[in-house]
């Protein structure tokens, strides 16, 4: 069976990351293609041919494809579909956006955040904020998925997939882009991130939670927050952690003064080690957690920082 598979591509450059644990999983669905398409997308499909598994590259250039304009993406899978029995993707803000409009063009369901591939028609995710894993069998000629990357491990180098340009389709005049604003960073990004910090609503208020920045860069790490956090105030939106947030597996996530709603574990129970700093001994994130330190984390925290220092 052929899939075709939409890149992560973010101004020109792979998502090496997201694109590489997406084709893990594509790959168990049959020979992958994948499609890197932007305003400029050769370097991204250069990088996407040396992803071990990727058999042929396409490579879609158009001012149209720019700025993450969604219908013009979808317009462009659509003309490829018949060529594909499963078509997928990682499952980012960019996909999420796509893929229901593809699947609307084609008359088809959407099944997101595919966490486990049984056969070509069966595939398992999470429902209940994780507590539970759907099987889900489709019928539908076109399988339009979306993939739970954080469950998959990225996919090694060493291919040598040929590499194909293609035109774009024409733009479909739905959607302009007016500008981008962009919260400029030198931390790693959240999803992607090996190490991950995160703060809760008990840091307490947007100055404190200049602690949770200061580990997160003794360590080199990204900076997360449980909703209840950002719904305070205390961080920005696209710090959040959590079932309406960002789903995030680092080697190590460090959870700072966040009780542990399932809607927050939802988001980060797959980190390979967690560790708590809470004052609760009973917060239900120590029945997850690796290692806890049941500590005051204005006392904790700054110690550890020093010390990593």
């Amino acid at each position: 069976m052929a899939v075709l598979l939409l890149a992560e591509v973010t101004d020109g450059e792979l998502a090496l990351d997201a694109t590489a644990k997406a084709v893990t999983a594509a790959a168990k669905l049959g020979e992958v293609t994948a499609l890197c398409c932007g305003a400029s997308a050769a370097s991204a499909g250069e990088a996407a041919a040396k992803i071990a598994g990727v058999t042929r590259v396409l490579v879609a250039e158009d001012e149209s494809l720019g700025h993450r304009l969604a219908e013009s993406t979808a317009a462009l899978i659509v003309s490829l579909a018949d060529d594909y029995e499963h078509i997928v993707a990682p499952a980012t803000t960019d996909a999420k956006n796509v893929m229901p409009r593809v699947a609307a063009l084609l008359d088809a369901m959407v099944i997101s955040d595919v966490s486990g591939i049984v056969d070509g028609n069966t595939f398992e995710r999470p429902i209940y904020a994780g507590n539970a894993i759907q099987t889900v069998r489709s019928t539908d000629a076109k399988k339009i998925v979306t993939i739970r990357t954080s469950t998959f491990d990225a996919a090694g180098d060493g291919g040598t997939a040929p590499i194909d340009t293609i035109s774009a389709v024409a733009n479909p005049g739905l959607s302009e882009w007016v500008e981008d604003k962009l919260a400029a960073s030198d931390r790693p990004e959240l999803t992607s991130a090996g190490v991950v910090v995160s703060g809760g609503r008990g840091v307490g208020s947007e100055e404190d939670f200049k602690l949770i920045e200061a580990l997160a860069d003794a360590l080199g790490a990204a900076i997360g927050a449980s909703r209840a956090a950002v719904d305070s105030g205390y961080a920005p939106n696209d710090w959040q952690v959590g079932q309406t947030g960002k789903v995030v597996a680092p080697a190590l996530y460090i959870a700072v003064g966040i009780s542990g709603a399932i809607q927050h574990l939802a988001g980060m129970k797959d980190s390979k080690i967690i560790v708590a700093i809470n004052k609760d001994e009973d917060a239900p994130i120590f029945q997850i957690a690796d290692y806890g330190l049941v500590a005051d984390l204005f006392a904790a925290v700054p110690e550890l920082t020093e010390r990593l220092k």
